[in-house]
């Protein structure tokens, strides 16, 4: 399964890349985060392990990230033409799924955020999920990706959401 979403940020893209970097804003956008630490490697650079649980309802995932990308390493002083990316592979039960997430300027206070994502299910149960359910999986990254919006723009914290 794959599929991709977007929205625009009204923010530079610097600090766009610079926010979704930083190990310590995700449990302020990352809905359901319990726990995101390295295993190996340091924190978002290409080859870190991490282990990562979300909790969603009644469902705990747990899974392994690894980070396969990150352009340009250094996120400060980036130029107008360049293409952030950051890209990552996550492996829990029965699943596998890759997150390639482009960030292009379209102003000097704006930021497209492109976010392509790839699943793969093994075993019957994850295969029904992703038969049954496919747009479960578009409309949870799509939230992800509005809960940052509402982060980088306005500083708004999931965790203080009343849902």
């Amino acid at each position: 399964m794959k599929y991709t979403v977007s929205l625009e940020i009204a923010q530079p893209r610097e600090k766009v890349a610079q926010l979704l970097a930083d190990p310590a804003h995700l449990p302020k956008w990352l809905r359901g985060l319990v726990l995101h630490e390295p295993l190996s490697g340091v924190h978002g650079q290409v080859g870190t392990k991490s282990r990562v649980v979300l909790q969603m309802g009644q469902q705990k995932m747990e899974a392994t990230e690894t980070i396969t990308r990150r352009e340009p390493v250094d996120l400060h002083r980036i130029a107008r033409e360049d293409v952030v990316r950051f890209e990552r592979e996550i492996v829990g039960k029965g699943m596998w799924s890759a997150g390639r997430e482009r960030l292009t300027e379209t102003g000097p206070e704006t930021t497209l955020w492109e976010s392509e994502n790839e699943y793969r299910f093994s075993g019957l149960m994850m295969r029904l999920v992703g038969l049954l359910m496919p747009g479960a999986f578009r409309k949870q990254s799509l939230q992800h990706m509005q809960d940052f919006k509402a982060f980088a723009e306005h500083g708004k914290d999931v965790r203080d959401a009343k849902d």
